[in-house]
Order: structure tokens, then sequence, then C-alpha cells
């Protein structure tokens, strides 16, 4: 009892069922999800080229009325010739070609100058040329030697772009008119679903029969088009045999559904094509054919009713080769053949009897004068549509290198680079990290068999290379095995085909240890290992050991070249049809925790952490990024937008930061100010900002308003002058509850928000003077910004003492304007969002083209703004400067809030591009206040465990910042840690302190400690 399993690919042919004979497991794949009647046939591509061709009807009748009946019978026959100029050939030939007439040969394989020498000699012999025919599934080469050698099709069935298929059979057809020839017997339509198939295997596109119906018709319409005969093969369909028809006729014991769904498949999709050509196998059909001994290719049900009539097939339909012994046993074969409908029959064993057994069928009546005629017409139709109209002249001198060409070379290579798969790669082993700086390379194989793979490894990383050689010693093989240990990643390099040798070496390796297995040889070879196969970190299917082939899968291994093959075949019980990985320059480096220092395990249990936070509902959703040594330990999006019929967080989505705005756009603006020397941080702000000379602020430093330690209040309160006082009666706000204060803002502070703004500050219609945007259907007058200097100008001051206070990073804003001489937002943008390639980093980002989709919620605001903040900053005074302040008003993503940071922590650089200088990051990064725990600009931990915003292990020297819609980001120079927990924990309602209750951007930052490995 055969064991093994069919595996489809169903796509759109719908649902599967399963039934069970003696011996037998069947599947059936119903062949329409509905009861719709398929498209009605396409007409052959090349036959209707002559449906309206005066030229083509003249030349073929002219013919017609010259030919006796039996030169029309010799239409019908193609020979077969060995391509040898011996006497005996050429006497041979010049009896078939001038005493029976054929109408095509066919040569058996040799040497290219031969077959061209005797393709022109037979040319030359006949009355009508001759339609030269050639068996080349997989190119010329197929059977003649020092041709190009194109992979066979079980490795392009894995290919994905089909153009490139298309693009091979065009080139075929190049070769083979260079060769005088007309017809390739190719494709292969069969659907290998059978591993134990002995004859198909590799010369089948794959198992999945859409999949091969897709890559026959990309490669015959190639061949069609430039003007070759495609004929797909074997009809019905001989994927699921075990037994060769050149040796004995094959079975198909399938109901009629089954062969509908698989074997019939591709056929089907080739006729609705217009593909011209039809090759009828030597198989036994039950279902079509009940009598036992009668091949396909000999039976009208198979030929004429199911071909010809049900599918519509209008084109030229071949037999195959009628000396094989699936067939050859019975007698009048050609005859046999001709009746069943073929129209052309190939390589019968004996010439004389057959055409003379056709020409007694046609004088009894068994075979009508009028069926051999329209075969005939057809046959010499298409001669006519195949250029044959006169007789062809292969150019003999420079053939070979008309042959060879630079652009068959290179189509081979694409091909080949196409067609390479990445199997498994669960762990997202690759692609191999670029700072890699060195790895094992393991090679099995001849010494010197994959020198190219080495040689372009090296441009990436320190290839190390160790030869494991059969019959290695016990001491041997753990000296190699220690010695591999030693390495972040071993590369096994596979050239040779016999494994089971190695089998005990590799199962040496370590389950924790990646270990990449990369095959230069066909897929099914890995079946010898197959349990270190499937302990693998990652599996490459390179299918050949090509020079091109090695340099592509070192480039695929570290993202340099896209990869995205797929199984055209499974590989036992290893891979399916239909796996592999697409890997390509944007995919992202997976990075395992423990080779920089962290334990995976623990790392784990930010997600509990997040994910408790959600539950609780302490925010919708959230963002956290860690870095380690400037890479990603941790990027996850946890829970959605806005709760739970939310969308879910992606890593894409832009949060309201708040107060990280101070240091993540603020602070980097007079970084770079102060790096260029424009200012000094004893400087007084006022000698920047006129409207503070004469005031009480006059004396205030830029170091003072870094340290919060310049006496500026905490805050300054806006909305009240932009509010009309005639619009509300009473007071605005209330301690308590009552008719009018509905709306509550804090734990004692009730509002009335039915009130209107004061039309010279506010307007329903965007302006030259109203041009800062407030809400979606209000915009801010830009003179507001004169009320905002007054509010500071006017505001308390206390003494110099630590007051943390937001007003001073508004004057900094300011500041930076001034100095720079255009708006701050812009001015970041230029010197560093925009070269750091930060895309979703921005102020007033719907005013920047970003989708609201991808802006998170951050509050429903139903006192100020009366709707949801979505793009618009959350803090008020903020929103008051056009959505543009010094201490609010950023929008970004977590992964590139820690771009950012990750820069001061190199020390101003990233990616090879300096921002800041190493001097202006240590200074601003290091420095402390006297007074309190704040350093210029940044927040640092608190002295005192439990006091302070991070987590009690959190390192003296870290430096960073907490934002009041629920972000922080810290930086850890001593661990090189970056950590980035973003929110929206004041959604809907600003409320919420459950964030802070459960101190979840503590517990998370704690996480990192305690992953510490050392």
């Amino acid at each position: 009892m055969r064991k093994y399993l069919f595996t489809i690919l169903l796509l759109s042919i719908g649902t599967i069922g399963i039934t069970q004979s003696p011996g037998r497991t069947e599947l059936i794949v119903p062949y329409r999800l509905s009861p719709v009647a398929p498209p009605p046939p396409a007409p052959p591509l090349l036959l209707s080229q002559a449906t309206d061709d005066a030229a083509c009807r003249q030349w073929v009748d002219s013919l017609m009325q010259k030919l006796t009946l039996k030169e029309k019978v010799g239409q019908l026959f193609v020979y077969t010739f060995a391509p040898v100029s011996t006497k005996r050939n050429q006497a041979l030939m010049r009896e078939v070609i001038s005493t029976y007439k054929v109408g095509g040969i066919l040569f058996s394989g040799g040497k290219l100058p031969n077959q061209a020498q005797l393709t022109n000699d037979a040319q030359r012999l006949a009355r009508v040329p001759l339609l030269v025919t050639f068996d080349g599934e997989w190119g010329l080469s197929m059977r003649i030697k020092g041709t190009p050698v194109f992979p066979r099709n079980m490795v392009l069935g894995c290919i994905q772009n089909d153009t490139l298929i298309y693009e091979y059979g065009k080139e075929m057809a190049r070769q083979c008119r260079e060769l005088g020839v007309q017809v390739n017997f190719a494709p292969v339509a069969d659907v290998n679903i059978n591993p134990e198939n002995p004859v198909i295997n590799t010369r089948s596109f794959g198992e999945d029969p859409v999949l091969v119906a897709r890559k026959v018709i990309a490669y015959a319409t190639g061949l069609q088009a430039g003007k070759v005969l495609a004929v797909c093969k074997h009809f019905p369909g001989h994927g699921d045999t075990e037994v060769d028809s050149h040796k004995a006729l094959p079975v198909l014991p399938f109901s009629r559904e089954r062969l509908d769904s698989i074997e019939l498949y591709p056929f089907k999709e080739a006729v609705r094509a217009g593909i011209d050509g039809m090759m009828v196998g030597h198989l036994q059909v039950p279902v079509f054919t009940p009598d036992a001994s009668l091949p396909s290719s000999l039976s009208r049900h198979v030929v004429h009713d199911l071909l010809t009539d049900e599918l519509g097939f209008k084109g030229l339909v071949f037999t195959d080769a009628l000396a094989m012994k699936g067939v050859s046993t019975h007698t009048h074969v050609c005859l046999q053949a001709l009746k069943a409908g073929n129209d052309m029959v190939l390589a019968p064993r004996n010439l004389k009897p057959e055409i003379e057994a056709v020409l007694d069928a046609v004088e009894s009546g068994e075979l009508s004068r009028e069926e051999v005629d329209e075969k005939c017409r057809k046959v010499l139709t298409y001669k006519y549509v195949l250029g044959l109209q006169k007789k062809p002249v292969v150019r003999l001198s420079g053939l070979g290198a008309r042959i060879n060409t630079s652009h068959t070379r290179t189509l081979i290579e694409q091909l080949n680079c196409a067609a390479v798969t990445v199997l498994g790669n669960q762990t997202e082993v690759l692609p191999l990290d670029d700072e890699l700086e060195e790895v094992a390379l393991l090679e099995v194989g001849e010494p010197g068999e994959t020198n190219v793979l080495a040689t372009e490894l090296a441009r990436y990383t320190h290839p190390v290379r160790f030869q494991l050689k059969t019959n290695l010693t016990d001491a041997e093989s753990k000296q190699l095995t220690d010695s591999l240990s030693r390495y972040k990643r071993i590369l096994v390099a596979v050239s040779e085909q016999r494994l089971a040798p190695y089998q005990e070496f590799f199962a040496r390796f370590k389950p924790e240890q990646p270990v990449v297995y990369l095959f230069f040889t066909p897929a099914k070879m890995m079946l010898q290992i197959q349990r270190a196969v499937a302990e693998a970190g990652a599996v490459v299917a390179a299918h050949s050991p090509a020079g091109e082939v090695q340099q592509q899968v070192a480039r695929v291994l570290f993202a340099k070249a896209k990869v995205d093959g797929r199984l055209s075949a499974s590989i036992g019980g290893l891979f399916r049809v239909g796996e592999g990985v697409t890997l390509s320059s944007s995919t992202p480096v997976h990075i395992v925790p423990e080779e920089y220092g962290l334990s995976s395990a623990i790392l784990a249990r930010i997600d509990t952490i997040a994910r408790e936070g959600i539950s609780k509902g302490a925010y919708p959703g959230c963002q956290v990024v860690v870095l380690k040594d400037g890479k990603v330990m941790v990027d996850k999006s946890f829970g959605t937008q806005t709760g739970p019929t939310g969308e879910p967080v992606k890593s894409t989505d832009m949060y309201d930061v708040a107060s990280l705005t101070k240091t993540t756009a603020t602070l980097l603006a007079v970084m770079k100010l102060y790096d260029k020397g424009l200012f000094n941080l004893t400087d007084r702000l006022a000698t920047y900002l006129p409207f503070l000379q004469g005031t009480n602020k006059k004396d205030i430093t830029v170091r003072d308003v870094l340290f919060h330690q310049s006496g500026l209040p905490a805050g300054i309160v806006l909305y009240p002058e932009a509010i009309d006082k005639e619009s509300y009666k009473g007071r605005l706000l209330s301690n308590r509850r009552d008719a009018t204060h509905t709306l509550q803002l804090d734990a004692q502070v009730w509002a009335n928000p039915n009130f209107t703004y004061k039309k010279e500050y506010l307007s329903g219609k965007q302006s030259t003077e109203y041009n800062r945007p407030f809400t979606d259907s209000l915009w801010l007058n830009r003179s507001f910004e004169e009320v905002v200097r007054k509010q500071i100008a006017d505001a308390p001051m206390k003494e110099k003492t630590y007051r943390y206070s937001d007003v001073g990073f508004i004057l900094l804003r300011m500041l930076v304007e001034k100095v720079a001489g255009m708006p701050m937002d812009e001015y970041l943008q230029h010197e560093f969002y925009g070269p750091m390639g930060l895309k979703h980093t921005a102020f007033c980002p719907l005013q920047h083209n970003h989708p609201k989709a991808g802006i998170v919620p951050t509050a429903i605001d139903k006192f100020l703004r009366k709707t949801t903040l979505r793009g618009y900053v959350h803090d008020d005074v903020a929103a008051f400067q056009g959505g543009v302040s010094g201490h609010a008003g950023l929008f970004s993503t977590a992964g590139e809030v820690a771009r950012i940071y990750q820069m001061l922590l190199n020390g101003g650089e990233l990616d090879g591009h300096r921002y800041l200088s190493a001097e202006t990051c240590r200074l601003f990064t290091t420095e402390k206040s006297t007074i309190s725990r704040r350093g210029l600009g940044f927040d640092k931990p608190e002295p005192q465990p439990g006091r302070g915003p991070c987590a009690d292990a959190t390192p003296s020297t870290a430096y960073g910042h907490t934002g009041f819609t629920g972000t922080c980001v810290w930086v850890d120079p001593q661990n090189g840690m970056v950590y980035v927990f973003l929110c929206n924990r004041t959604y809907p309602d600003g409320t919420n302190k459950k964030l802070t209750q459960l101190d979840i951007r503590a517990r998370i930052q704690a996480v990192l400690y305690n992953a510490l490995l050392n």
C-alpha cells in the first residue's frame, strides 16, 4: 500500500473530499465552486492567425490539390532519427522522406552541428517542408550536448514571477528557430503528486494543479510568442503513477471528479489559454476507457470525446512516442491513434506497415478520406503559420555562439536565483545581522565546491571555514563540534548528495544553537538528514551549485537580495508544497537577546505586564520598544487604539507623546543650536526674547530653564482668554456638580461646556490670519501668540528653586525659532527627523498628510474642543499655540522615539550620520542639578528607591522623560539600553490614573534589569 500525502493548494478550486478504496487514498477536489459554466476555450493562438489569411489558405489549398493520398497520410507521421551522419542513417532519411513523405521529423539527441546539418539535409529532400520537432522539456540540453542548461521544471515551479517563465519560453523558441525547429514537445503539464513516480518527477512544475497550470501557460505562451508550437503533455495526466509508460501501461483508477480537479486541471487551463499543441500519453484511464488494455493515446473516448469535443481543443494533437512499451504491443498502432482523434503520430517503430495499414483503412472505409484530408490540412496550416511556406535553412556558421548568448546566460542566472527558497525560519534566524563579525561555514562536499559562497559571504562577515569529512573518528568529531560551538551562527553548505554518513554528526548540534542549512543539491536530498533539517533554524533550498546561485544565497542570508521562492512540491514530512519565506532588504533582523546579554524568557514578562494594563483599564493599547547595544530586543504593540472593538495597535501608529516633546523635540533643537555656538547656557532668554525684558523674568538663563529652577510657574492657563465671557452665565468652573456645571474635568473640578469662543481668535474657516489648526472645524488666529507672550510675561515668579515648569520649555521653543530663523517643527524636520528617516514623527500630523487611522486617539475632549482628539495635541496650552509648543505637541511611534534616543546614546551619531557632537551629547545627558534629580532638560532617576519615575534598579547615569498621556523614554548608558513605552491612558477620559496606580512603566523597566544576564 502506498503511504504518502496528497497536498494541494486549493486557491480557487474548492473543497477537498477524500474517498478510500483498497490500496489507495483518493483526494477529490471539485473543479468549480459554483455551477456556473466555465468560459469557452480560446481559439489556439497560432492557428487563429491563419483564419483570415488568404495567402495561408491559398498555400494549403495548392498543396492539398497536388498531394496524393499516400502523401497526405505521410504528413501525419513524425519519424525519429539518430543525429549521426552515417551512410546508413542518411539512406534511412532519404527513404523516410522521399518514399514515405513524412510530415515531421524528430532527432533523438547528439551534437549541435550534426543535428543542424541533418536538418538542412532533410529539408532539402522534402517535397513539402518538414515540421522539425524537438523533445526539449528543459531546453536543448535535454537532447544536445554543449547547449545551455536550464533548471528543471520542478525548480522553475518555485519561482513566483511568471514573467520569468514566459521569458524562458521565448528564449527556448529563439534557440529552436536557430536550430530549424518549429515544434517543442513541452511543457509537461502533469501534476506530480506522487513522490514515487519514476518517470515524471522533476519534469513536472509541481504537485499543485493551480501552480502547474500557471507555469504551463506562462512557458507555452512564451514559446508560441516566438513562433514555436508548444505541446502540453501527457494528456490526461501522468503525475500520479508508479509505472513508467516507456516500459508498461500505467493506470489512473480515479473518479471523474478527481481527474477534473487534479490531472485534467492544467490541460483545461491550457486549452482556455489558447495553447496550440497537446500530446496524449500512454495511460489506462478506466473512467474514460473501460478496456483495460487500451491506452488513452488510442482511445477515441479520451482523444476525440474528451479533448477535442468536451474540452473544445482545436489545435494539433500528437501521440506520445508509439515505440514505447505502454502502447507498442498493439497492432496497427498508428491507425488506431488516428482513428482515436490524434492529428500526428509520433515515432512509430515500423513506418512502412503502419502507413500501409492507414491506406488500407481508407480504402476499406474504416478511416474516411475526409478525416485524413482534415488532419492533413490542419498540419499544413500549422506549417504555414510556423513559417514553413518555404524551406528554412539553418545557418551553420556561428550557430553555437547564437545559441549560447550572454542573454541566455543571464536568463538562466535569473531563473536559478528566483527559484531559491527559504524554509523554516520560525525563530527568524534569517536574515543575519550585518554586524555579525564572523560565522562558521561548515562545507559538506568536495573541497572547493562552495568557494563562491565563501567569497561572497566575506563581503558581509568573516566566514570561518570547516570541512566535514566522512569517517571522522570520535575525537575528530568532538573537536569539530567544540570548534563550531563557539560561533553564534553556523551555516552548513551542502553540495554532496550522499548525506546518510553525516547524520550522526549533525545530531551533535545543540538545539539552541542557530544552524542554517544551505542545500545546493536537489531539495529532496535533505530527507537523508531529516531530523537535523527539522531542528534547523532555517533551510535554504538553492537547488543548484551554480556560482550565481551561491552568490545569491549569500546575499539572501544578509537580506541583500530578495527571495520569495515557494516549494513546488512537498519534501516528505519536512515541508509542504507552497511553503517559503519572503526576505528582502526591508525584512528586520531578528535579534537573539541572549547574544546581547538579556534573557528572552524574562523579557517575555513584558507582555504580561502590558496586557495587565489593558485588562485592568489603564489604557486601550500600547507600544513597547527596547534596544540593547543598538539592536531591537523588543518591538511590540498591544491592545487596540480605542478599546475592545477598536483597531489593533500597529508599530506605525502615532501617539501623542505629551511631555516627551520636551526632550524628543525642543531639547534636540536647543542642543543643535548650542552645538553650532549660537548661544550659551548662561545666556539670558531676554537677550533673544525682548518681551521678557523689563519683566521679573529678565534674568532667567537657558540653564535655569533646562534644570527647571528658573522660578517660572508650572504652567499657564490660556483658554479663558479665548472664550467669550458673554456666552455663558456665572462661573466657567466649579468645585462641585450642578445644573450648569455638568462636565467633570478632575476630582473636584466641574465645568460649564456651554460657551463660545471669541471670533477674533477662532474661526470656522482657514485663512491667512486663521492658520493654526485647533480642531477639524476650528482655526486659531496667529495673533493669539501675543496672548501667550503676555500670559508668560505677567505670570508670577518664585525663587530659583526646583519647580517643574512647562512654561520654561514654551520659552525654549520661542528661543529656538528666534535663533534658527524658522518654526521649530520645520527646524527639527530639517535637522533630525527627515535625515533620520522618521516617517511617523511630526507636530500637527494631520497637516502633514498622516491619515487619522494611523494616529491613536488621545482623549474625548467634551469641554474645550468638543471632539475626539485624534491628530490634535491633547495639551490645551499647546493647542492654543497651534499644536507646536516646547512642552507638548509631538506625535511619534515607540520605534522612532527609540531611534532618536539611540542617536543620543551613540554620542550624536546614527547610521553613519552625525547629528550632534559627542561633547554636546555628553554635556546634556550627564550634567545634573545640584538641588534636584533633574538634568539639562532630561529627567533623571530619583536617588531614593520607590520615589522616582524609574525602576529602582535604574542606574543614576540614566536619563529620559515621562509624559502625561502615558508615555516614557529612558536611556541607560551603563547597560547600553533604550526603553520606550507609549500609550493613550487618557482615552477616553484623562482622569484615568490606573497607569500610575499599577506602576506599569516602571515595572516593565524593572523586567529589563531582571533580564540582564550579568
